[in-house]
């Protein structure tokens, strides 16, 4: 059952990403709908980190002794001054490394 399961996703999922990605497939998304799309990466990773960072114990924590926080705080600077992913992953994860 599981096998059939992870088959059947894989299969789903490349069904969707070929019909979206082939050049070939006469299906166009408009602009609206593409406007919309484009927040969707925003909004999954916003709730994936927004958890982990103000509240990793499972209670709202935006001290400055939380070593999550400061280190979102570092690595959002970083990004948005040397627009470069490489010195801010390294940077944030070893001062996180550092202070954890």
């Amino acid at each position: 059952m599981i096998w059939l399961t992870i088959i059947l996703m894989a299969i789903i999922v490349f069904a969707s990403r070929h019909v979206l990605l082939e050049p070939k497939v006469p299906i166009r998304l408009n602009q609206k709908t593409l406007t919309f799309l484009s927040y969707s990466a925003p909004a999954v990773l916003t709730a994936i980190f927004a958890p982990i960072v103000f509240a990793p114990q499972n209670q709202l924590d935006i001290s400055v002794s939380n070593p999550y926080l400061i280190c979102a705080i570092v690595a959002t600077l970083l990004a948005w001054l040397t627009k470069n992913t490489l010195l801010t992953t390294i940077v944030s994860m070893g001062l996180f490394f550092i202070i954890y």
